[in-house]
């Protein structure tokens, strides 16, 4: 159905910078093949050469993309405008980003209905709706008139794949559609999407960073690194029996499992009961119900749970960004420090590193010499150089700037750190770099974390202990192992299972 043959793909400029070399691809009909690689490796370029969203004016390519045996390389704009949203659709990693803030739901699912069929209003309706009601969305009606901000991101996901497939393209293009998504709604996702492609015989070429997610999604893989395709075959044939060192190489990143002790070391942080609150306006809201656990030195506790289930005001409870709660909150030490998901939103974009590190130093009265003193020191820790503190988060790559963030909290000397999904928007690679990081540091410096994640996976690799909560509650907690291999509770077990399945 979509063949891809020495492909090659060229910026164009004073150097001519190849990033796609020599690629060779098929998609049967009704086959789902997913690329796999670290971010720069190509694998998102590749694709949208495919859906013919490159600029020709900047990118040049050689080779052949056929579509039913149809070159689309020598398409012109107009033709590929009659391909795209009709033969060719595609979903991207992040949903609010895609959809228009100001326009309904509805009319936004039958966009593609008007440009590529003769439909009426009413007609399109029905369409849109039949295809809300595909993706599983309950009273897709009512979605109908909703707008984004009105839906969960698993939703407006769904929406996306709604409005993709409405018009029952041969090919889909899924490009890291649940990166941002938790555990239970990451799986529903990909089992939607795999229900999609055998109902409609529609092809998917689905792209991630995440092995797991592949193994559990894709009939055939293709792994790519520095725009070569380096392996491709069956996906359990890539995973069992990899044949290229960089393969297998990731394929034990995500095996990777670290040995931890018991440990009975001095509290660094002790809740009792806590319940927390939000308030808007005169209505107050319960978010948190009797809350109680404590982490020792050296120890990293992870929290695990779907969106909403109250991870993130535990965090703001615990760092004292959320003053509404009652119960009781021992902090021994230095107040907890944070590091958030997405450093680039938590960074100052106009000031440098230096002035970024130096801030917390400064507002605590340290002197220059000093201030400086504990820079230089704390970039070592984490792996960056002095070169790096004159540039601006943006001229940082994710990696780099999520070890700043850390180097930020570290700069404090706090007992413990509370790290809300610090790793769920890097690359595999990137990843275990990151929790190797934090994992070094804990040995190194004694510290503490409270590890906060949506994927199991991860919690399974870092953390001695987990806790799930689910609607504001704790209702299971314990070791790594035993939580994840003899759960009690049986919402505890279907998230162990969907884990398991990803991973």
């Amino acid at each position: 159905m979509l063949e891809i043959k020495g492909l090659k793909l060229t910026f164009q400029g004073s150097s001519g910078f190849e990033v796609i070399h020599n690629m060779n691809l098929a998609i049967e009909e009704g086959e789902i093949v997913g690329i796999v690689g670290e971010s720069g490796s190509g694998k998102t370029t590749a694709a949208l050469s495919v859906a013919g969203l490159l600029d020709r004016r900047k990118v040049q390519a050689e080779g052949s993309i056929l579509l039913d045996g149809m070159e689309l390389l020598s398409c012109s704009e107009t033709e590929y405008q009659k391909i795209r949203g009709r033969s060719i659709s595609m979903v991207f990693q992040e949903p609010l980003s895609s959809l228009d803030p100001l326009m309904k739901i509805g009319h936004q699912v039958e966009e593609a209905l008007k440009l590529h069929t003769n439909l009426n209003r009413k007609q399109r309706r029905q369409a849109a709706i039949g295809a809300l009601r595909s993706v599983e969305l309950s009273d897709p009606e009512l979605i109908y008139e909703k707008y984004p901000h009105e839906l969960s991101g698993g939703m407006c996901q769904r929406v996306m794949l709604a409005a993709a497939i409405v018009t029952h393209p041969r090919l889909l293009i899924a490009d890291e559609p649940t990166t941002a998504l938790d555990v239970s709604v990451q799986a529903q996702i990909l089992s939607l999407i795999r229900r999609l492609s055998q109902e409609y015989r529609m092809s998917v070429l689905f792209i991630s960073h995440d092995l797991g997610v592949i193994r559990m999604l894709c009939d055939r893989v293709a792994v790519m690194r520095d725009g070569y395709v380096v392996e491709q075959g069956r996906t359990q044939d890539i995973f069992e029996h990899p044949a290229h060192a960089y393969t297998r190489t990731l394929v034990a990143k995500i095996q990777k499992r670290n040995d931890f002790l018991e440990t009975d070391r001095d509290p660094v942080l002790k809740l009792e009961k806590v319940n927390a609150f939000y308030r808007n306006g005169r209505n107050r809201r319960q978010a948190l119900y009797d809350v109680s656990f404590e982490i020792r030195r050296g120890e990293i506790l992870g929290l695990v749970g779907e969106s909403g289930c109250g991870k993130s005001t535990t965090a703001k409870v615990i760092t004292g960004i959320l003053p509404d709660y009652t119960g009781t909150v021992e902090r021994y030490g230095v107040r907890p420090q944070m590091v958030f998901q997405d450093p680039l939103s938590s960074l100052n974009p106009s000031k440098n590193i230096s002035w970024l590190l130096e801030e917390p130093l400064r507002i605590a009265g340290v002197s220059k010499l000093s201030r400086r003193e504990s820079v230089r020191n704390i970039l070592g820790r984490v792996g960056l150089s002095e070169e790096h503190l004159r540039r601006r988060p943006a001229e940082l790559s994710g990696g780099q700037r999520q070890r700043v963030a850390i180097a930020a909290a570290l700069i404090q000397r706090p007992a413990l750190i509370v790290a809300d999904e610090p790793v769920s928007a890097l690359d595999v690679t990137i990843q275990t770099q990151i929790l190797d990081l934090m994992l070094e540091l804990k040995r190194e410096l004694g510290l503490s974390y409270l590890f906060i994640s949506h994927d199991l996976g991860v919690i399974y690799r870092i953390c001695d202990r987990v806790m799930i909560m689910r609607e504001g509650r704790i209702i299971e907690q314990g070791s790594v192992l035993e939580i994840y291999q003899h759960p009690k509770e049986s919402y505890t077990k279907r998230l162990a299972s969907l884990a398991g399945e990803i991973q």
